[in-house]
């Protein structure tokens, strides 16, 4: 299956006929910024040691040929216990994910060690989309998994994001995976529209946050949106930026 190839250096490439198309100033930002941020990406092709994935795979009672290659446009393993980290101190009924794939299987299955919870997870390729309900189910494992093409704008931000559907009305987790940078280098910045879902003490995971642009997100969400508490994390191949709604748990 798809989610268990080798992981490639390039992300897998958006159904582009229900895709808005870039504008010249933004193919033009792209080109740019590939030059830019080569060595981040070229850094990203690790996704952390065998060790590393077998201790996860052994901290949720995963089997140890459950995950696929890690890095480039997978999760690494960081990531990953970062994930589980948080899965079992919030002990979320609602997890949302902006792009699927390895996060999905560690989340579901460390929501059922850790007294249950939906995922609702989004993606742009439909074929993936399609495989990842198969994979969780050879584990006994269940998410809500959506086709989300890319067909929205938004002036505030550069790129196209999600036409996202039948989101929850309310998000103890957001993991942002998505969409690649070649949509964008800002692209994720959009993800701020489902802030106001999210929880009092609910956290926001922003994947490949060492990138440039991802950088450049981070500054503006700190800015903008002060009942966030976020910090940046580089102990993994791609940083990680956690942020936290301020106020008690509900």
């Amino acid at each position: 299956m798809t989610t268990k190839a080798l992981t490639g250096l390039l992300a897998k490439p958006a159904d582009f006929a229900v895709t808005l198309p870039a504008t010249t100033a933004e193919r033009a930002f792209v080109y740019a910024y590939a030059l830019i941020q080569w060595p981040w990406l070229l850094a990203s092709l690790s996704g952390g040691s065998q060790a590393d994935k077998q201790a996860l795979l052994e901290r949720v009672g995963l089997p140890a040929d459950a995950l696929p290659n890690l890095g480039s446009w997978k999760a690494d393993t960081y990531l990953l216990h970062r994930v589980v980290d948080m899965i079992e101190a919030l002990r979320p009924a609602t997890v949302v994910e902006l792009g699927s794939g390895a996060t999905s299987l560690v989340i579901a299955q460390a929501l059922a060690a850790n007294g249950g919870g939906t995922l609702y997870s989004f993606d742009q390729h439909r074929p993936f989309v399609d495989q990842m309900g198969q994979w969780l189910g050879e584990h006994g494992l269940s998410a809500h998994f959506q086709h989300a093409p890319l067909a929205q704008r938004d002036p505030r931000w550069p790129g196209v994001w999600y036409q996202l559907a039948d989101l929850p009305p309310a998000i103890d987790l957001l993991l942002i995976d998505g969409p690649p940078w070649v949509i964008h280098p800002y692209v994720r910045g959009m993800a701020d529209r489902l802030f106001d879902r999210v929880v009092p003490g609910g956290v926001v995971l922003l994947d490949d946050a060492a990138r440039p642009g991802e950088r450049h997100v981070a500054r503006r969400w700190m800015r903008e949106w002060p009942g966030f508490t976020f910090s940046y994390e580089g102990g993994g191949t791609k940083g990680l930026l956690v942020g936290r709604r301020d106020g008690a748990s509900v």
